[in-house]
């Protein structure tokens, strides 16, 4: 792995502990020699985790729609940044720069990049890992969410796998070193008479 894609709030949120998770998952990037690829905004929990990445030295990779280069407050001081035409186009390009796929919190925005990196994975598109950094609890309700998806019968139990979770960004990161996809040859089985 070279790089890791953080998808994470604009805002700070309330909690200080957000920071925190923030701050220790730009150490952990930086310690790894891992490099961040995120969304290129100088705000929030954004601006705090690539700041912290380039103070400790780390290569930091932004990812801009132009229509959000004002909204946002793009960073001028990345090692790389990249202004695209559309949100698709900086998802694709976020995802072709990363080996990996981390979520802090985050509001709607988060969860649509983070599962649209999940379900390229769910179907071949990719084999990089997906993981929630879960701050205090803060994707509990989720993981819950997906889990009842797969005993509701609309995930499959591998593909629930895929997603790596941890409140520890050294120990995801961990998880990440020896991710190893699911093969899964097929879609949940029909049953007799649907």
């Amino acid at each position: 792995m070279k790089r890791i894609c953080v998808y994470l709030g604009s805002n700070p949120g309330f909690d200080p502990a957000y920071a925190k998770a923030t701050e220790g998952l730009a150490h952990e990037l930086t310690d790894r020699g891992l490099g961040l690829v995120y969304g290129g905004s100088d705000v929030g929990l954004m601006g705090l985790l690539a700041n912290t990445c380039l103070k400790a030295g780390g290569e930091v990779i932004g990812v801009i729609p132009e229509r959000l280069v004002e909204k946002e407050v793009a960073h001028n001081g990345l090692t790389e940044s990249h202004v695209v035409k559309s949100m698709h186009e900086r998802k694709q390009k976020m995802a072709e720069l990363s080996d990996g796929f981390i979520a802090l919190p985050g509001g709607v925005g988060t969860l649509e990049e983070f599962f649209e990196a999940l379900t390229w994975n769910q179907l071949g598109y990719h084999a990089k890992p997906c993981g929630l950094l879960d701050v205090k609890g803060y994707y509990a309700c989720l993981a819950d969410h997906m889990d009842r998806m797969v005993t509701e019968g609309f995930l499959v139990g591998e593909h629930r796998k895929m997603v790596l979770t941890s409140g520890n960004p050294g120990d995801l990161l961990d998880q990440f070193e020896t991710y190893d996809p699911p093969q899964v040859d097929k879609w949940i089985e029909k049953k007799k008479g649907l």
